[in-house]
């Protein structure tokens, strides 16, 4: 009888090793653009809450449309406070109660618009 030890080839290690990289080298750039994608909505739904709560302010307070309230007066009305963009923590443009709030990220695909 041969006393034979069970194992791997180097071969066959190199194999796995290469399908792994593979397989990996395929989903990396769909997790990134989902990852942008995420980062985008997220920066959009944070500048829908700012502008809730600057209509929200102006009514309550009995504001012209073209007033500019500041971080300190829609405060109350987003729970958690003021929210920044998740890319680069960049701040927003709260602009007057008429006007859409923009992000100052510079990024493509960072714009609100009522309209949407």
């Amino acid at each position: 009888m041969k006393n034979r030890k069970m194992g791997f080839t180097l071969v066959e290690i190199m194999i796995v090793v290469m399908i792994i990289g593979l397989l990996a080298a395929i989903a990396l750039p769909g997790f990134a653009r989902a990852r942008e994608a995420s980062q985008r909505n997220a920066c959009i739904n944070n500048m829908r809450m700012i502008q809730d709560a600057k209509d929200q302010y102006a009514i309550e307070e009995g504001q012209a449309s073209t007033i500019v309230p500041n971080a300190t007066n829609i405060d109350p009305y987003i729970r958690g406070g003021v929210p920044v963009c998740p890319v680069g923590d960049a701040v927003y443009d709260i602009n007057a109660v008429n006007v859409d709030p923009s992000c100052t990220s510079g990024i493509d695909g960072h714009v609100f618009a009522t309209a949407q």
